[in-house]
């Protein structure tokens, strides 16, 4: 029993898992809700209205999660087709600040405008705001890097991008479910949702602030944007939701079984104790290693040779990014575990 942390005991995977910055594991209860689903699948047992509550449903757990209103909000599969909007939406020859090295989930989207002028302008994230001018229309960066969990000054790129007039786009893929942010500060935000939100693939969100719902174009509208989906899957005229519904994608619809399970779960745990809990894993795991805290749920380092046979032998699942080790510490682990790996760690990492 890990009485310091019983939220651990509710999940099933095998040996120690640090994976969770490329997919997160399901809590048991979402393994149930999907097992249930492909059964009812299996019986032919499903329809397609009945998972609108379900998607209604994930929709406001996850509002809740970032500080939102539900209205502001739409779904998708992935994060790149809901940059691509913003993209989309920019005028000819807009400049966007981006962060040298950031997912490019998060650029690439803008990088094919360049034939109608959008310029980007890679700066270093410790300095991103810096970089912010009277020329820039857009800021687009990940709150916490996928290559090693550095964690973006959002406080200051939201001001100075404010001072200039400019608007500030975050993805939110790697830190909604560990780092409290409020995405209705900006502009607009993303999040892949298999991650930190242990989620099954497939599934996305937006946020729009109010002011923007009129400015960004639906390129993707299908019949789930409608005002009343299942009264306006035939015909035209157009006739879209009022609210951020205008932005959504059909969903797909047993990922969204999950998604509502797991969001349920982690907002029974508490988007605070969350992250207590990531940054608490996080200094075990620099005290044992011998190498600093950096207060982030994500960590990198470079590595001696035998580091991946270390630990392969204690059953320790890892990832590497960008040449390097990534660990990353979230509600499945314990401090125990932590402090284990750590420990085997200890003299072999460097970063």
């Amino acid at each position: 029993m890990t009485a310091d942390w019983p939220w651990a005991e509710l999940f099933e995977a095998e040996g120690i898992y640090l994976g969770t910055a490329t997919a997160g594991v399901p809590p048991r209860a979402t393994s149930e809700a999907m097992a249930d689903i492909l059964d009812r699948w299996r019986r032919g047992r499903i329809s397609g209205p009945m998972f609108d509550q379900i998607v209604a449903e994930s929709r406001e757990r996850y509002a809740r999660l970032v500080g939102v209103d539900p209205a502001t909000v739409a779904i998708s599969h992935q994060v790149s087709p809901l940059v691509a909007l913003v993209a989309g939406s920019l005028p000819d020859g807009a400049e966007v600040v981006v962060a040298d090295g950031d997912f490019t989930s998060v650029t690439f989207p803008f990088a094919v405008h360049e034939a109608r002028g959008v310029r980007i302008r890679v700066a270093p994230l410790a300095d991103l705001a810096d970089h912010i001018t009277g020329d820039t229309a857009l800021v687009a960066v990940s709150a916490v890097q996928s290559a090693d969990g550095a964690i973006a000054d959002l406080e200051a790129i939201e001001a100075a991008a404010t001072g200039q007039g400019a608007d500030v786009m975050v993805d939110l893929t790697q830190s909604a479910g560990w780092l409290p942010i409020d995405a209705s500060r900006f502009a607009y935000t993303v999040c892949g949702t298999y991650k930190w939100l242990l989620a099954p693939r497939g599934t996305a969100f937006l946020t729009v602030r109010p002011d923007r719902l009129d400015t960004l174009v639906p390129f993707q509208a299908g019949w789930y944007a409608g005002a009343s989906p299942w009264e306006s899957i035939y015909g035209l005229p157009l006739r879209l939701a009022t609210d951020a519904r205008r932005f959504d994608v059909s969903p797909a619809w047993f990922s969204w079984v999950g998604t509502r399970a797991s969001l349920e779960f982690l907002d029974n745990v508490g988007r605070d104790e969350l992250h207590r809990h990531a940054v608490a894993l996080e200094a075990a795991f620099a005290d044992a290693a011998g190498v600093p805290r950096r207060g982030q749920a994500i960590r990198s380092f470079a590595t001696d040779p035998e580091v991946s046979e270390i630990l392969a032998a204690s059953d320790v699942t890892a990832s590497v990014r960008a040449g390097k080790l990534r660990l990353s510490f979230h509600v499945n682990n314990t401090v125990a575990e932590a402090l284990h790996v750590g420990e085997l760690l200890r003299g072999r990492v460097r970063g």
